[in-house]
């Protein structure tokens, strides 16, 4: 399956659809090979079709980017083009893999995919669920994604629990970058300088982090000396396990809601 897909249908392409057709043709793939079905897209990335209605013709991949509620209205739609040797790729938060077999009963295979919006510079985890596809088409599959960050096969089961994680963990990221910028700044930083500082304190960590044979936890220790200021700031955080705790809630909370969105798109 070289040079696959040579041609990539995205139906809808907002936020998180952007980021991935940047992040393909970042990293390498022809503008050609992508068409972009969207009637309130202003202009599309040179080179890639914009269409405000579905074409005729037949697609290696069909990428679902519309919102969740709207895929009973336009499935009817693609089902002429969700057949044969075609994927069927979906972005929907909440929609399974068996709603889709519904509806896209005639499609070669069916993938879930759970990106962030890091996938517009080659950083985001891409999870991946599949039904029907052969061993083959997994493997032009992760090819695919590996232009967006680093893609793996899960569970669908565990879905719910990998988009907090992985799909709105940017967000609690973001929020902690800023709880420190706002903490040095009620302390008397000037504000823009404190976010300046806490921005490039999170992207060295992690970028060293990422680099690193050493997990973050075993890291945090290493960057502390006993009884000095990193481990007085650490002993904030861990106490009771105040922020594990925290972070623990925080992602079942976003977990519960991605499972009471797909009960909802069932019913």
């Amino acid at each position: 399956m070289e040079q696959w897909p040579a041609s990539l249908l995205l139906v809808g392409c907002g936020n998180m659809g952007g980021a991935m057709l940047a992040g393909w043709i970042a990293g390498g793939i022809a503008p050609s090979r992508f068409t972009v079905v969207d009637p309130f897209l202003d202009a599309a990335p040179d080179g890639v079709e914009l269409l405000r209605d579905l074409p005729v013709g037949m697609f290696d991949a069909i990428l679902l980017g519309v919102k969740p509620q709207m895929l009973g209205e336009v499935a009817p739609q693609l089902a002429a083009l969700a057949r044969g040797d075609t994927l069927v790729f979906s972005i929907l938060a909440g929609v399974e893999l068996e709603s889709l077999a519904g509806y896209f009963p005639q499609a070669s295979g069916l993938v879930r995919i759970m990106p962030n919006l890091s996938a517009a510079i080659g950083k985001s985890p891409i999870t991946l669920a599949h039904r029907g596809l052969s061993q083959a088409q997994q493997t032009a599959v992760i090819d695919l994604m590996s232009s967006l960050g680093t893609p793996e096969w899960i569970e669908e089961s565990r879905f719910d629990l990998v988009t907090a994680l992985a799909g709105s963990g940017p967000a609690f990221v973001y929020r902690f970058i800023d709880a420190l910028a706002s903490g040095a700044a009620n302390l008397g930083l000037d504000p823009a300088q404190a976010e300046r500082l806490a921005l490039a304190t999170v992207e060295g960590a992690a970028l060293l982090a990422a680099g690193s044979e050493i997990g973050p936890g075993e890291l945090a220790r290493r960057v502390a000396s006993p009884g000095g200021t990193t481990q007085a700031g650490l002993d904030v955080l861990d106490a009771e396990a105040a922020l594990a705790r925290l972070v623990e809630s925080t992602l079942q909370a976003a977990c519960n809601r991605s499972a009471e969105m797909a009960k909802e798109i069932r019913n």
